[in-house]
């Protein structure tokens, strides 16, 4: 997987937009929904204020992170593709930025206040996904966030758009409610589902809308995430690099 990734480092914009121009939006779009739903979750449970740390999962190149960087003190991207960890780090030099076997991710235990993968489950093999997920955990500090977001395998232009993708031939996509079980069997709490995507807009009305029904399976993508136990007092916030 990592070779694959490792080939697409230099055009994963052009490919991924390919794949969804039927849509007739541009990928910078769906970048900006992602960003203002994680900002809402983060708010809803951590709070704002303090110092908070983030690890994006399967980072790519960082196409999400100039959207979300404000929403952290600390924003780091790991990856298996060593190309896509070189052009994330030319992009944000600023960043922490590491590749690693895909596996056990490279820090600490309880390092992050927040651990997030975006679209990233579908290329890990569904035998790994409960030791993926055991990983995120692993790395968050208690009281803090895990957040996983994926394609919804109901909604049908997702699946058209994942058929078109040169990098998702061999896509396992998981459902909504398989990331939950998977969050409730490695011990995480407070386990919540939110769909979106539904209409490609970010004007008010489409967004309230969006929220209304984000509990049903409409939407093109969702978030699933949850809390690991503990309380929120024992985040150790810090202004120290992870």
């Amino acid at each position: 997987m990592s070779e694959v990734f490792d080939a697409y480092a230099g055009n994963y914009a052009d490919e991924v937009q390919a794949s969804i121009d039927f849509a007739g939006l541009p990928h910078d779009f769906y970048l900006r929904v992602k960003a203002l739903l994680l900002a809402e979750v983060v708010q809803q449970r951590l709070g704002i204020g303090g110092a908070l740390s983030c690890l994006d999962v399967g980072c790519g190149v960082g196409a999400l992170h100039p959207h979300i960087a404000p929403l952290f003190d600390h924003l780091a991207g790991v990856d298996v593709s060593v190309a896509s960890i070189a052009e994330a780090s030319r992009r944000r030099p600023a960043g922490v930025y590491r590749s690693y076997d895909g596996t056990r991710l490279p820090f600490e235990d309880d390092t992050f206040d927040v651990a997030l993968t975006v679209c990233v489950m579908h290329h890990v093999p569904p035998g790994a996904w409960g030791t993926f997920v055991d990983e995120m955990r692993r790395v968050v500090r208690p009281g803090g966030l895990v957040a996983v977001i994926e394609h919804n395998p109901f909604n049908p232009l997702t699946r058209f758009a994942v058929s078109r993708c040169a990098f998702d031939a061999d896509a396992v996509l998981l459902p909504a409610r398989r990331a939950a079980n998977l969050f409730v069997a490695s011990g995480l709490t407070r386990v919540a589902v939110r769909h979106f995507l539904l209409l490609p807009s970010m004007a008010r009305a489409a967004r309230l809308l969006e929220a209304l029904v984000a509990g049903m399976p409409l939407g093109a993508q969702y978030m699933a995430f949850c809390m690991k136990s503990g309380s929120g007092d024992d985040l150790r916030r810090s202004n120290r690099s992870p």
